[in-house]
């Protein structure tokens, strides 16, 4: 009876970091038996060493039985077999990576234990990794944020600089280098300008911002020839005060004299004798009637060469104005205070074409059917 060989040797252990294999010769001859493998192990893990006298690449001396040999394990792909490469022990030093020499990087190769077989990942590894991955982020983030931070500063900066502009700007104008030096009245013809200045001299010395409307309005009120006015800041130390004077339509006969009125019924003067330029109003109701409104809106729609001539205005009633042109004591008849410039053009153009010295009466009270007598 046959004896039953021995189990086939399992396939030879290899390193799992190293994966390069020696392809054998495709055009080798196959041997006609199998060999034992010298880097096969044993049932124990043990290597096997080749048998004594014997090349594990060549035939045994003796007669071989199929049955009883032991079968050696190649791994193939295909046609080509493969055997383990060359371990890192076996390569050169000078030809070896960085990182891989036991003896010269500190007695172990990266991720392998003191016997070159894998082994764990120590903590030194794990605190450099994740140092190496914070420092990657705050990287990032600076590169990230670095225009936000470059625009905050732009917007700081210009927002001081605004900031200080105004107040710098401020500062000055409510200093003393812009206080009030000089006051000077513009628009008085009637008015006198230099009684103007003197009453707003307590303005002197006021920085120009701060110069009170309410104290110039108190000290204009003195003077019924102002009808407004308008204040006017240059700087650095001059006040403007533009003046509109009242227009006096003419004066009123009183018992103290002879008051002369503006449109609005405003005394702006009264003397004892009648004022030069100024015409004679005879007026039934006095300065708050219709007639009395009436009388104003005519005159003041005149030409000023047509007022001048005007020696006497009257009215009875808003309907009936008319006045005399004291030269040639000729009478224009107006009627109502209704399109009153209309009436002046027509006027104007009837004395050019028909002079005063030679008529009586100018009826304009129809613009549009002049009557000259």
């Amino acid at each position: 009876m046959r004896r039953p060989g021995p189990l086939p040797a399992p396939p030879p252990r290899r390193d799992p970091g190293f994966t390069d294999f020696e392809e054998v010769d495709a055009g080798a001859a196959e041997p006609d038996t199998l060999t034992t493998d010298p880097w096969a192990m044993d049932a124990d893990g043990e290597a096997d060493a080749p048998a004594s006298g014997t090349d594990s690449g060549d035939d045994a001396d003796g007669p071989h039985d199929p049955a009883t040999a032991p079968v050696e394990f190649y791994d193939t792909i295909g046609p080509m077999a493969r055997r383990p490469s060359a371990t890192v022990a076996d390569t050169p030093l000078s030809s070896r990576p960085a990182g891989t020499d036991p003896d010269r990087d500190g007695g172990t190769v990266p991720g392998r234990g003191a016997d070159g077989e894998p082994g764990q990942i120590g903590v030194r590894e794990v605190w450099a990794a994740a140092r190496a991955r914070r420092r990657a982020l705050r990287a990032e983030v600076r590169r990230f944020t670095a225009r936000q931070r470059r625009r905050r500063r732009i917007w700081l900066t210009a927002g001081i600089a605004v900031a200080a502009l105004v107040l710098g700007t401020l500062g000055a104008a409510y200093s003393p280098l812009f206080a009030v030096e000089r006051v000077r009245v513009v628009g008085a013809s009637t008015l006198d300008g230099a009684a103007v200045e003197e009453a707003l001299a307590g303005q002197v010395g006021t920085p120009l911002p701060l110069v009170d409307s309410s104290e110039v309005k108190a000290a204009l009120v003195a003077f019924p020839l102002v009808e407004s006015y308008t204040l006017e800041a240059r700087p650095p130390h001059e006040l403007v005060v533009r003046v509109v004077e009242r227009t006096p339509i003419g004066a009123i006969e009183s018992p103290a004299g002879y008051t002369l009125v503006d449109a609005a019924g405003v005394a702006l003067s009264t003397t004892p004798e009648p004022p030069e330029g100024h015409p004679l109003l005879d007026v039934r109701g006095g300065v708050d009637s219709r007639a009395f409104a009436a009388v104003g809106t005519v005159f003041r729609s005149l030409p000023d060469d047509i007022r001048a001539q005007i020696t006497e205005l009257s009215a009875t009633t808003a309907s009936d104005v008319s006045f005399v042109l004291g030269e040639t004591d000729t009478t224009v008849v107006w009627g109502t205070a209704d399109q009153s410039a209309q009436k002046a053009i027509v006027l104007e153009t009837a004395m050019a074409q028909l002079p005063p010295d030679g008529v009586d009466t100018y009826d304009v009270s129809s613009p549009g059917a002049l009557v000259v007598s």
